[in-house]
Formats: C-alpha cells, sequence, structure tokens
C-alpha cells in the first residue's frame, strides 16, 4: 500500500485507501458492486473498473473509453449488468465554457436539439454491459435516442430504468421509462413532463427564461417515482404504470431558495424524504444550499420540516470551486441502508454524514475534507485547483467511496 494522501481536515472519518483511477484521477458517478468499483469519469471520458475487494489496496483492472464527444459520467449496476448513459460531452464543449451556461436556461436551445435539427458529433442513448466478468464488460445492448442524450438513471432489476432524457423538440430533460425486459433491447416505455417543455408540440414555457427547468433524475420506491427537476424543485410520479407516469404532487421552494434539486430520497420506514439542492457556482453565487428533510406521511402533500447544517469549520465560500451539496448516497438495494445516517458530498467542503435520528434538528457527526489534486483534469477556464468531491456510495460493509473531479477515488471509514 502506498501512502495515501492526507485529508485537509477530518472527524470521525479516516482514509483507509485511495486510487487515480489508472492515471484518471476524475470521476463522478460510482457503483460499488461485488466487491468492485464502477467508476465513470468526467473529463476523461469513459468508465473504469476497479477491484476493491481489499479497500486499502485498489487495484485497476480496466477502462473502457466513451465514443467522441460523449459523456458517460453516470451508470447503474444490478446482477451482471452495467448501465451507462451516453450524452453530449458538455463540460467539453465551447458554449458550455462558463457554467453559467450550462446551469442556467433552456438547455436544449443552447445545445441546439430544442429546435431545428443540427448536425452531431456525439452519441446519445443507454448502453447496456455484462460484467459477469468485471475485468471484460461487454456491451450487448443499445437504444439511441434522438437529442441531446440520456443524463442520469436509476435501475435496480426488473422491467423498468428510469431516465432523464434531453430529446429534440424539447427545452430540457424530461423523465423517460426504459423497458429492460430484453437487456439486449431496451426500448421507451413512456415519457412524462411539465407542461410547457414540449416546443415541437407548440408548448410555451410558463417559467422565467434563466430557469433551469429540467430533471436531474428519479429514486423509485415501489411505484413511486421521486424526480429532483433542478429549479423546479421535486415532482412525485406515480409510475405504477410505467408507460403511463402519472403526477402526484409537485413542491417547490425556488424561489426563495436557489433551486438546483438534485436528489430526492424517500426513507420509507420513517415516511420522511431527503431531498438535495445542487451547488452550482463558484463562491455560493448561486446562493446557500441546503439538504431537506421532508414529512412524507401524507404522499401528497410533503412538507419540508429541517435542513441539515452547512459546514463552518473553514471559510469555504472563499476556498474556491463549489461550496454546497452535490449528491447523497442513495440507499442502493445491496447497499448500505440507512434511514438514520445520511452520506453527502459537498464539494470543496469533502463528504459529510448527517444524523437525522431527530428528524426536526438533523446533526453533522462525521466529515473528511479529501487533500487538493495533484493535478487538474478540469481544463475548463479560471477553475479553481481544489477538491470538488462529486459522488459518494457506502458498500452494505459501511465502507465510504467518494469521486471527486480531479482528485481520485477516496476510500475511507466513518466512525459511527
Amino acid at each position: 500500500m502506498t501512502d495515501l494522501p492526507t485529508p485537509d481536515y477530518a472527524r470521525n472519518m479516516r482514509v483507509i485507501g485511495h486510487s487515480d483511477q489508472g492515471g484518471r484521477p476524475d470521476g463522478m458517478q460510482l457503483m460499488v458492486h461485488r466487491g468492485h468499483a464502477y467508476v465513470a469519469h468526467m473529463f476523461s471520458g469513459g468508465f473504469s473498473v476497479i477491484d476493491v475487494g481489499d479497500p486499502a489496496n485498489p487495484r485497476i483492472l480496466t477502462y473502457v473509453p466513451a465514443p467522441a464527444n460523449t459523456w458517460t459520467i453516470h451508470l447503474q449496476t444490478h446482477d451482471d449488468l452495467l448501465l451507462v448513459i451516453h450524452a453530449k460531452d458538455m463540460f467539453g464543449a465551447r458554449e458550455f465554457a462558463d457554467e453559467h451556461a450550462y446551469y442556467s436556461g433552456a438547455l436544449g436551445k443552447t445545445v441546439g436539439t430544442a429546435e431545428a435539427k443540427r448536425p452531431r458529433d456525439w452519441s446519445a442513448g443507454l448502453a447496456v454491459y455484462d460484467i459477469s466478468r468485471p475485468q471484460e464488460p461487454r456491451r450487448i445492448g443499445f437504444m439511441p435516442v434522438e437529442g441531446g442524450g440520456i443524463h442520469r438513471l436509476w435501475y435496480t432489476g426488473g422491467r423498468w430504468a428510469y431516465a432523464s432524457v434531453l430529446l429534440d423538440g424539447f427545452t430540457d430533460y424530461i423523465f423517460m421509462t426504459i423497458d429492460l425486459s430484453d437487456p439486449s433491447r431496451p426500448q421507451e416505455g413512456g415519457r412524462w413532463w411539465i407542461p410547457g417543455m414540449n416546443l415541437a408540440a407548440g408548448e410555451t414555457p410558463t417559467w422565467a427564461g434563466a430557469r433551469r427547468y429540467g430533471l436531474h433524475h428519479a429514486i423509485v420506491h415501489q411505484d413511486t417515482a421521486y424526480l429532483a427537476w433542478r429549479d423546479a424543485g421535486m415532482i412525485v410520479l406515480d409510475v405504477a404504470d410505467g408507460s403511463r407516469p402519472k403526477m402526484v404532487v409537485h413542491r417547490n421552494w425556488s424561489p426563495p431558495f436557489g433551486g438546483g434539486t438534485h436528489n430526492c430520497l424517500p426513507l420509507p420506514d420513517r415516511q420522511l424524504l431527503v431531498v438535495l439542492d445542487e451547488a452550482v457556482l463558484d463562491h455560493q453565487e448561486d446562493g446557500l444550499k441546503l439538504i431537506w428533510v421532508f414529512d412524507n406521511r401524507a404522499h401528497d402533500n410533503p412538507v419540508s420540516i429541517s435542513t441539515c447544517p452547512t459546514p463552518a469549520e473553514a471559510d469555504y465560500r472563499a476556498k474556491g470551486g463549489h461550496f454546497g451539496p452535490h449528491n447523497i448516497h442513495e440507499n442502493r438495494p445491496g447497499s448500505f441502508v440507512s434511514s438514520q445516517l445520511v452520506f453527502a458530498t459537498y464539494q470543496n467542503a469533502g463528504i459529510r454524514v448527517f444524523d437525522i435520528a431527530n428528524q426536526f434538528a438533523p446533526k453533522e457527526v462525521g466529515a473528511l475534507v479529501p487533500a487538493a489534486p495533484a493535478r487538474m483534469m478540469d481544463k475548463r477556464p479560471n477553475r479553481a485547483c481544489v477538491i470538488q468531491s462529486a459522488d459518494v456510495f457506502v458498500d452494505a460493509a459501511g465502507i465510504v467511496y467518494a469521486t471527486d473531479y480531479n482528485a481520485g477515488l477516496t476510500i475511507m471509514q466513518f466512525g459511527g
């Protein structure tokens, strides 16, 4: 085992392993499945498979590149399947060199998919891999989509996968169900969008032009999908019939808050929701973003009752880069599942653990801020050389894994 990077700050957590992911230390979503970490790369493209059977000694197995100009930044694992999104590489495109352009307005108009069809040089759709041999992922299916592509997925087995998709004629990402009855031939099942998004059908947005009314992704429990719709807040759908999703309720707290809703995690045994708003601009230019706790006893009337505390042991706003929530561990089947502990990435403030045993008074019980990256993989202009912790996954043994835009895979132990 090589010397481990010394974190800038740690409380009730410690680093037990680290990987530069085969020389591609940029990471976005990760899954830990059957002793292997599947890491999607933000800037290198493609994904890597890392043997983490011994978390103190992660070992790179293979790297699968992405098609040219294509994001493959989100993925899902279940049994012998790996699902990987294909979409236009937004952060590699000149029109998004300034982050403001990506996080505001109608994305479909900026990309050029909302109106007249333009030439495309990226792959858009869903790739399905057989990972029965993790060291040799084998692509067995692909579902193309017409437009910018798929952003993120939810799949935990069974017939349906749930995706956010940027399609021709729409202002931004909408909700789509995907039929995986035959994984080698995935097919669209149904769609749902906020009225006003379908420009091709003559709809007109009713919200301000600078708002990002686009779906980030859904988390599904039984027949209910909890959708994080960025500046439109949270939408709950009935997906009992995957071909015909139906709205249950729509909640939006932006304004007065800054929007960017990114994860909506149900905790069904306690009838709670944990809802995260993503910080998307440097130095909190988009305002203070929060992790909310909702009372969900009345499923058609979720009510916010508290927020998790914001890290305050250092001046993270002045540090550079994004300061605020990005992702939470989503309690996937087979992983660490808790309705009391919430694991979150806080970008330049690292990884945080919150205890919501008292849902009205969440408290921070663990934190780890990884060391600054050794080199920058993010080549966009004016990016600060600081950590930007991106995604977090906690395996069934309670080992915590976190990716970063530049600083590799950090493997941690929480003190409990």
